[in-house]
């Protein structure tokens, strides 16, 4: 495996992960803490050394992206029936949305003063997923991205995507799978790719 398929499977372990945690939290109202926390870090993570930095270094990206990497597996691999379409259809609208913001250079450049303003932000707090950094992820979101052409239409339970704290949350981790979408391009990966690089991939992902 190259380091670019491992890092690339990363991305998208990401991605995945960020769609899963929408769908679940749309229909149940409750979001697994474990799988969220890092993908709420690696939004305040700018200057990592590598990949595998940004979601908990070399041993322990592969278990906090477990959830991710396992649905991506089952995606590209011959068990994507086994996926709940939500997920498959957040992840390609996640990787839509940021090839809009991508050539939107003057709304790139204010989500960098914004993501500077929340690292700033983030040293006043014990965790990326206290309520006021969720709350202001969700601001940036609200703000900047959900103002594009192409909005993520959320489906689920309207008693949970009614409540605020809910809401906020669900775009924040909105947020953090736009993050991963950017490694993802910046790494490469392109759409085409789940069709002709789809057994490269699942190997990738295999290996570790």
């Amino acid at each position: 495996m190259s380091n670019r398929e491992k890092d690339q499977v990363i991305a998208l372990s990401a991605l995945f992960q960020a769609a899963e945690l929408v769908t679940k939290i749309a229909k149940t109202g409750q979001a697994d803490q474990t799988l969220l926390t890092p993908l709420l870090d690696s939004v305040l993570i700018m200057d990592a050394a590598n990949t595998c930095d940004i979601y908990g270094g070399e041993w322990e990206w592969s278990t906090n992206l477990s959830q991710g990497k396992k649905l991506c597996k089952q995606t590209l691999g011959n068990d994507r029936s086994a996926v709940d379409p939500d997920i498959i259809r957040y992840a390609l609208s996640l990787l839509h949305l940021e090839a809009k913001l991508s050539k939107d250079k003057e709304m790139l450049s204010l989500v960098g003063q914004k993501l500077d303003h929340l690292v700033r932000q983030r040293e006043h707090f014990d965790s990326s997923t206290h309520s006021n950094m969720i709350a202001a992820m969700s601001g940036l979101y609200q703000d900047t991205l959900s103002t594009l052409s192409f909005r993520i239409q959320v489906q689920g339970d309207s008693r949970y995507l009614q409540q605020n704290p809910i809401s906020e949350q669900v775009r924040a981790i909105l947020l953090a799978g736009v993050r991963a979408a950017i490694l993802w391009r910046q790494l490469g990966g392109r759409r085409w790719h789940f069709l002709i690089k789809r057994k490269s991939l699942v190997a990738a992902l295999e290996r570790r």
